[in-house]
């Protein structure tokens, strides 16, 4: 008969005391760590911090400072050959009577909505198409990447003449099939759509890519379950496929949403902000005040507002990374 002996105390008082939570271990660990072992923590990654200073150096000094000098600008009047006056909040107040204001917010709003539409879903739909094909899928991968790198003035003049109303491909073909031709650039009702189908088509293959790549991590083991439990394609496809790589869609939403608020290069070369400021977009109307009417104190104001407006779905990019990588 096995005789069981009394638990020493040391042993009752670690089964009795309660176990320490995560989110009060880094505090415990801060309050153990006294000034001279902080000391030693500095002298043993000293040369790492030294190693860091160039890389922080060059980002401060063109990030961080154009951030502050912007936001300094913005409560200034500045045309580069006067000094500068502080004006407070008049350079905010004159954008927000600018007519052009409520117009450009409209047209880059539209222009992100338009984007997302047909620019966000087009990428997915490639790459699904893509991972299903068996031969072939490095031709057509190449295919679809190939606008990404075109130049964007190539890229310009390429769709300036499909978009032509008189040598154009595009009427050209549609007056093949007996329908009638447009003025794709030169109407203000078809303008903006006009230049979300350039955008799409030149940034597209980029973000099928990654969503090409998420595809190859899905495993294989789901669809092989699925299938022997007889789901189809579609089946697959909404439970197994959709899912997997739901927070990648998620993560490529906002910073579609945040790279098609900073139109620029599709309204300035295609169509200059016309017709009728049809497509005048906000980085558009910000380079208006500062190059065409040297107010650079108001095209820095409708900077720093662009800049929060961004900063909110950067903010919201961020908080979605981190629970990607926390699952």
């Amino acid at each position: 008969m096995e005789r069981s002996w009394p638990a020493s105390s040391s042993t009752r008082s670690r089964q009795q005391a309660p176990l320490l939570r995560a989110e009060e271990a880094p505090a415990l660990v801060q309050r153990q760590l006294t000034p001279r072992k902080w000391e030693y923590i500095i002298r043993r990654n000293l040369g790492g911090y030294l190693f860091l200073l160039p890389a922080l150096f060059v980002f401060a000094l063109f990030v961080w400072y154009p951030v502050i000098l912007g936001i300094m600008m913005s409560f200034q009047s500045i045309d580069l050959i006067n000094p500068a006056i502080w004006v407070g909040l008049k350079n905010y107040l004159h954008i927000f009577a600018d007519p052009l204001f409520v117009i450009a917010w409209r047209n880059t709003l539209a222009f992100t909505g338009f984007a997302l539409l047909f620019g966000y879903f087009i990428p997915i739909i490639l790459a699904l198409l893509l991972n299903e094909m068996r031969h072939g899928k490095s031709f057509f991968r190449l295919v679809f990447y190939l606008p990404v790198i075109l130049p964007p003035i190539v890229t310009v003049f390429l769709w300036r003449w499909i978009y032509n109303p008189d040598s154009g491909l595009l009427n050209a073909l549609l007056n093949l099939v007996h329908v009638a031709s447009g003025l794709w650039l030169e109407s203000p009702v078809t303008a903006l759509p006009a230049l979300v189908v350039v955008a799409t088509w030149s940034s597209a293959g980029s973000t099928m890519l990654i969503y090409l790549a998420a595809l190859q991590g899905v495993p294989s083991m789901l669809y092989e379950a699925a299938e022997i439990d007889g789901a189809n394609l579609w089946a697959r496809l909404w439970f197994i496929t959709l899912p997997s790589i739901r927070p990648i869609m998620l993560l490529m939403l906002v910073l579609q949403i945040i790279g098609t608020m900073q139109v620029f290069i599709e309204p300035f070369t295609m169509t200059n902000g016309g017709p009728q400021n049809a497509t005048i977009s906000v980085l558009l109307l910000i380079y208006n005040y500062a190059f065409q009417q040297s107010d650079f104190g108001g095209a820095s104001a409708l900077g720093v507002i662009l800049f929060l407006v961004l900063a909110v779905f950067a903010l919201i990019y961020m908080r979605m990374t981190r629970s990607l990588q926390g699952d």
